[in-house]
């Protein structure tokens, strides 16, 4: 019986061979970008998944707020203190709590003099093996970095500095001053980890470096990532609301206020860190659930669209089946028989789809990872999700498509169908009319969403910064540089293609993370500033280096020795959030920052720039002269002189730091990076939408070529009457116009409303564009007139008397 099904399906299939090849296709598409989705999705959402104790880990952030209870700055880091301190005060809810501390130091094995600055180098407390599934493959979990000297290696660390050699054992130099003796080797951190450590070292030898209890004092260094292990079962929930209790008990009062009513800790299951955290510091950069749901929506829309044309070319010609289903009822077949066989009929076709499609997976996934930045895995063996998803689709869709020919056909009386002297008219045009409605109202949607990102991304890479960020070179700094910088600054502009020179803690396109808070005098009386003042710290050729305007006052001067201790600049955000009328007003006002480690004076005010991407708002800024504390030296080169001076400073740089590898990056190059997630989603919704319209277009050439052919004699009646080819377009035409028009007025509403929102995950961005709008729907049109007008066009030109003669 069954055999006799396929062997049916078969020859039917082969019968229409362009409605066959048009849903083969449009299905293979829908079917690949949907799995393509599915694997990157599964990913996504697998992150931090492996370790053992996942749902009972906790990353914990620190956030501030302001008077009116805003957040003015949320860190994943925290202070020192609070991991120990939270295991100590909340005995039997604390398991365990781990601090990681990253660095980059320079590592060194003497023995090979192999030197390499490490950007995976992290301090972690000794349990960390206690929360963490990183499978040490020598070395004990227990003890191995119980010891301040202890290290852990990643395999690939491991080959880095020793080759194939047994690294258990042995020595490596930290930045020159400390030595740690490898005490483990464990396996490369799994992709799927929102970070992703090479080398962990004793946080020991940090307690050492700083001293145990000036680590347990130090409330203000927020740049160590912790980690809690509650029980098993346990409410997160009961301990969050403890927090402030706690912060205000080590913490006490600011201002008569509180600690934990300004100041909170909040508790983040570690599976949540890489698509739902989007803090002010993160140890690596993360992805975004949002850019999960937009991918799965539109590789849903995708395959929406295919199906719709399954179902739409099957309705079309189903009528032209109408006889076959009363010849079989005569000769006795039952109708569940009949159903058996159009739904074996569209399983085949949707079967046949996932194969090819799994074949263009497998061949395109390689070029998907490296635009994505992952390393999404095919394998069909250890992945029971996947193969669950693509039985489901394939079963799914050869229901829903062939379900109009199986129930409603099979249910046609054969005397009804026999009797007539020709074949039924389809008695469902409204169906098939929503059907393209809905296709085209996807893709009009996806057009307007290419449109929309596209001119955001151009947005915030055109729109001024309000300084210069062009032809800037950027290198680390270290004690040793900060040692030595004035003879590395002479050395540097003695090259013709170096302008300027100069250092900073903080450098336009990183973040404003450093606060030491202020008073400030306003109306006449010195005020505690209530809300955060981003500090900078920089030197005296800061301003200039990056041509950032002043508007009121001057810049700081060399000559002025009191300049250097006792004057401040801000900027214009800093000038109006303190309350000052303007610029000029607040010259000459006295400041007091850092708890009185400097008392002085603003002497400028610089025009608002923006030091973030366009993602934040303008923060208020205090920069005041360093005395120690800088990160970055900033080299302004010429443009037509770039090669060679970045070959000078290469060469300075080796003579004067021979143990620093150099290193450099571009603020405008730093600054393009932060829009890279937003670059990735114009493009996959470029390609996808070009993908919808495509789709949608081959089920119009079905559709067209099916109502043609429906009114083939009257098409050749108005020809023999004297119908102009012109006509008969659009006659015919006109009822995919209306289609298109109705999909458009549904699609403007749905996309100002999704666009509008995305737009506004920017501090700073464009406004939506009304002419998207037009362009989106005017190119649908054209699509679907170029569609349709080949497949009429085609009819409108044949022979009339054929035409009449054959009906």
């Amino acid at each position: 019986m069954w055999k006799n099904y396929l062997n049916i399906a078969i020859r039917n299939l082969l019968k229409y061979k362009q409605v066959t090849l048009i849903n083969l296709f449009g299905l293979t598409i829908g079917i690949t970008a949907f799995l393509l989705i599915f694997l990157f999705v599964q990913y996504e959402l697998s992150y931090d998944t492996y370790h053992e104790k996942s749902d009972r880990i906790y990353r914990v952030s620190r956030e501030w707020l302001n008077q009116d209870k805003e957040t003015s700055l949320h860190l994943g880091h925290l202070a020192p203190p609070f991991g120990p301190l939270l295991a100590n005060d909340f005995p039997g809810i604390v398991e365990e709590a781990v601090r990681f501390l990253k660095d980059n130091p320079i590592i060194a094995y003497e023995e090979e003099n192999v030197k390499i600055v490490e950007e995976n180098f992290f301090f972690a407390d000794e349990e960390v093996f206690k929360l963490f599934s990183w499978k040490l493959l020598e070395g004990d979990p227990n003890t191995v970095l119980s010891a301040p000297n202890g290290i852990v290696l990643s395999e690939t660390a491991a080959l880095r500095y020793f080759g194939e050699e047994d690294a258990l054992g042995k020595t490596l130099i930290y930045d020159g001053q400390a030595e740690f003796q490898v005490s483990g080797i464990m396996e490369d951190i799994p992709a799927n980890s929102h970070f992703h450590p090479e080398l962990i070292a004793s946080f020991k030898a940090v307690e050492n470096f700083y001293g145990r209890e000036e680590l347990m004092r130090n409330f203000g260094s927020n740049n160590y990532s912790t980690f809690l292990l509650l029980p098993e079962g346990y409410d997160p929930q009961e301990l969050q609301a403890q927090i402030p209790d706690f912060m205000t008990k080590h913490l006490g009062e600011y201002n008569g206020i509180p600690a934990g009513e300004t100041n909170l800790l909040h508790l983040w299951p570690l599976t949540d860190v890489h698509l739902h955290s989007h803090l002010d510091s993160e140890i690596e950069a993360n992805g975004d659930i949002v850019y999960v749901y937009i991918y799965s929506i539109i590789a849903i829309f995708i395959l929406v669209i295919a199906c719709i044309n399954f179902i739409n070319l099957a309705t079309a010609r189903s009528m032209r089946r109408a006889r076959e289903v009363g010849v079989r009822k005569v000769m006795g077949a039952l109708r569940i028989h009949l159903i058996r066989q159009f739904l074996t009929e569209s399983i085949i076709l949707s079967l046949v789809a996932l194969l090819l499609g799994l074949l263009i997976l497998a061949l395109i996934l390689p070029d998907f990872n490296n635009f994505v930045q992952r390393s999404i895995s095919f394998d069909l063996t250890d992945n029971g999700w996947f193969i669950a998803i693509m039985l489901l689709t394939v079963a799914l869709i050869g229901i829903i498509a062939g379900s109009y020919p199986a129930f409603v056909l099979s249910s046609f009386q054969p005397s009804s169908i026999l009797r007539a002297s020709q074949q039924p008219k389809g008695k469902h045009p409204h169906l098939r009319s929503a059907l393209v409605i809905l296709q085209f109202t996807i893709s009009i949607a996806l057009i307007i969403g290419v449109i929309t990102v596209e001119k955001q991304l151009a947005y915030v890479q055109n729109k001024p910064l309000n300084f210069n960020d062009e032809h800037v070179a950027v290198l680390p700094m270290n004690d040793d540089i900060y040692a030595q910088f004035g003879n590395l600054k002479d050395r540097l502009l003695q090259q013709p293609g170096i302008s300027n020179v100069s250092m900073s803690s903080r450098v336009p396109s990183g973040r404003l993370l450093d606060s030491q808070g202020i008073q400030a005098e306003v109306n006449g009386e010195m005020q505690e500033v209530n809300f955060r003042v981003a500090d900078i710290h920089i030197d005296h050729e800061y301003l200039n280096t990056l041509e950032i305007d002043l508007i009121a006052g001057r810049n700081f001067d060399r000559n002025r020795v009191s300049d250097s201790t006792e004057a401040f600049i801000i900027n214009e955000s800093a000038v109006t959030a303190m309350g000052w009328k303007s610029p000029e007003e607040a010259l000459g006002k006295n400041v007091i920052h850092g708890g009185g480690s400097r008392r002085g004076k603003i002497i400028g005010i610089v025009k608002d720039f923006h030091f973030e991407s366009l993602h934040q708002p303008i923060a208020p800024i205090i920069f005041l002269i360093t005395e120690g504390r800088a990160n970055s030296v900033i080299v302004r080169i010429a443009e037509d002189r770039w090669d060679e001076t970045t070959a000078y400073l290469q060469e300075q740089w080796s003579y004067l730091m021979p143990d620093l590898p150099f290193d450099y990056y571009t603020i405008r190059n730093r600054f393009q990076e932060q829009y890279d997630a937003e670059d990735r989603l114009s493009k996959v919704v470029t390609y996808f939408s070009l993908l919808a319209l495509f789709i949608a277009a081959l089920g119009l050439v079905g559709l067209a070529s099916y109502t043609a052919e429906q009114r083939f004699k009257e098409i050749g009646i108005r020809k023999v009457m004297g119908a102009s080819v012109i006509q008969i377009l659009l006659l015919l035409g006109k009822k995919f116009t209306v289609l298109v028009i109705l999909a458009f007025a549904l699609a403007s509403p749905l996309a100002y409303w999704i666009m509008n929102r995305w737009l506004e995950s920017f501090a700073y961005h464009d406004v939506l564009p009304w002419w998207s709008f037009l362009v989106a729907g005017v190119f649908a049109l054209l699509i679907a007139w170029i569609t349709v007008g080949s497949q009429t066009y085609k009819a409108a030109n044949s022979n009339p008397v054929k035409m009449l003669r054959d009906q």
